[in-house]
């Protein structure tokens, strides 16, 4: 499954609103360790396809979403299942502990 890039216009009905728990990540074009994660997220995104949504959302672009979860630093990575925030990883985790942190929201 592809990762998709989401707006603030679009995220209630994208995430909030999603059949299948979704992972967002919070990053922005800039940041170093975001894109040292890119390729992990590729990876579960095929990996947990048809379990799991992953999705992005440019930080720089939509300013309004990551304010509303209190999004500090980046990457941030969080998973909502059923509207709900159900986990959250902020940096560059290994791939290890964000297998662990989405079997844990799958649950």
């Amino acid at each position: 499954m592809e990762i998709s890039h989401v707006a603030d216009s679009e995220f209630e009905a994208q995430v909030i609103g999603a059949s299948l728990p979704v992972l967002v990540d919070f990053w922005a074009p800039w940041c170093g360790p975001c894109k040292a994660i890119a390729p992990v997220l590729e990876e579960l995104a095929r990996e947990y396809d048809g379990r799991l949504k992953v999705v992005k959302i440019n930080v720089d672009e939509n300013p309004e979403t990551p304010s509303r979860y209190g999004v500090r630093g980046i990457p941030n990575l969080m998973i909502f299942r059923e509207g709900a925030l159900s986990g959250q990883i902020v940096g560059a985790a290994p791939k290890a502990r964000l297998v662990s942190e989405v079997d844990k929201a799958l649950g």
